[in-house]
């Protein structure tokens, strides 16, 4: 009897051994799995973006309707690398645009251009505040006409050009949107192409070849995934007051110049997806040109409009 209770205290003893060794394993094993979870999570820089190619194409023959061949495309690439930190942030963000139209009675046009670059420096000041420095620069990729007449240049590379710096408070509530609070931005409006800045485009003076303006600057950005990110919504609203310009030009903080862009991208699977991208801009010191010339040969322009652009598309992307 002695042994059998000898045999059963040793078995238990050797059972809540191997208990409390697997127990210990556990622990190890979820401790060390929750170090490597909470450094994945310390990553200080982030990036990733996406690529997209749309096309469209249409063929007409003995088309009772009427019709016109045509085809088209357009690419985009959107890239950003951030940097964040316990006490300090550095975001960065890289827009690229480009697409072309070919009909038969109209030839080759181009419907999109954009080259937009922007990186955002901040310093935290308390919990949703930082202290923030911001570059902007946007320009285009090839020269723009002013159709149906395609021998009147009205755009090219960096004509215009803008260059915009400013220095203020970021507010960031939450990380799908923030809002740039500039009082002290400085504007830099380049036009390159000589014949354009002898025309006085983009506001430079006849001749010039850039502009200055000083002023407040307000720039809000929204960025959210729905639906297991099958569907993203990305704003991005910019606003300018001109309290001073150089070249003799008068000031009109009152009149503010927008800039609202807008792009909704649905996922349909992995490689394919729809975008509708939105562009609204007004700005008070361009001005419209119509197309024709007074008796003395001079262009005739008219006075700041509300300019807006859309382009929809589906076809491949890749999100990474």
């Amino acid at each position: 009897m002695r042994i059998k209770k000898s045999c059963i205290v040793a078995l238990l003893a050797a059972c809540c051994g191997i208990a409390s060794a697997q127990i210990t394993d556990l622990e190890t094993s979820i401790r060390d799995e929750k170090a490597v979870t909470e450094k994945k999570d310390s990553t200080k820089w982030k990036w990733g973006g996406m690529f997209g190619v749309n096309a469209s194409q249409a063929s007409f023959t003995n088309w009772a309707a009427g019709g016109e061949n045509s085809v088209g495309g357009n690419g985009m690439v959107n890239l950003w690398v951030n940097y964040i930190g316990d006490k300090s942030s550095w975001e960065n963000t890289l827009d690229l645009g480009y697409g072309l139209l070919y009909q038969e009675s109209d030839g080759l046009r181009k419907t999109d251009d954009k080259i937009d670059f922007s990186s955002k420096y901040g310093l935290k000041a308390s919990k949703h505040w930082y202290y923030a420095a911001m570059l902007n620069f946007k320009t285009q990729f090839a020269e723009g006409y002013n159709y149906p007449n395609d021998s009147v240049r009205i755009s090219n590379f960096m004509a215009p050009g803008y260059l915009t710096g400013a220095i203020g408070m970021d507010y960031r509530p939450h990380p799908v949107f923030t809002a740039f609070i500039s009082p002290i931005t400085a504007r830099f409006t380049f036009v390159l192409d000589k014949t354009l800045s002898k025309q006085g485009a983009f506001g430079v003076a006849s001749g010039e070849e850039y502009r200055i303006e000083c002023g407040g600057y307000l720039r809000l950005v929204y960025n959210q995934s729905f639906l297991k990110n099958s569907i993203t919504v990305i704003s991005k609203l910019d606003l300018f007051s001109n309290y001073y310009a150089n070249s003799g030009s008068k000031a009109k903080p009152q009149n503010v110049d927008v800039n609202w862009e807008n792009i909704i991208s649905f996922k349909i699977n992995k490689y394919i997806s729809a975008n509708i991208n939105t562009l609204l801009i007004y700005d008070d010191d361009i001005k419209m040109p119509t197309g024709k010339k007074d008796s003395e040969g001079n262009d005739i322009t008219e006075g700041p409009k509300l300019q807006f652009k859309e382009v929809v598309g589906i076809g491949l992307s890749y999100k990474f």
